[in-house]
């Protein structure tokens, strides 16, 4: 038993090629489809001096980057950046964790 892609008719290439010979030519005057526009994401990097996000991270008892990023609607890498510019202000600390997830609390 062989596998493979088997030969197309002579029949079945030639209507094929009508097919899209007709498209083709149909093509100009059919109305195209309208297309969404692309969103481009912007990285807008929270100000680990500010006031309101220090008032938010207070509020809660442990953080992480997925608790950060869905509280303050930005992305995970802004989220890993402001916990790691806190962590190194002494603001929180570190706990435990592995390689995918840091898990961090506030210092005492």
């Amino acid at each position: 038993m062989g596998g493979g892609k088997k030969k197309t008719t002579l029949k079945k290439m030639e209507k094929a090629l009508t097919r899209k010979a007709v498209q083709k030519e149909s093509k100009p005057g059919k109305p195209s489809r309208p297309t969404a526009e692309k969103k481009i994401a912007g990285i807008v990097p929270l100000d680990p001096k500010s006031e309101k996000v220090l008032g938010e991270l207070k509020k809660m008892k442990v953080l992480t980057p997925y608790i950060v990023a869905s509280r303050f609607d930005v992305r995970l890498g802004v989220a890993r950046v402001l916990l790691g510019e806190l962590e190194r202000r002494r603001i929180i600390q570190y706990v435990s964790g592995s390689k995918n997830l840091k898990i961090y609390k506030l210092a005492d």
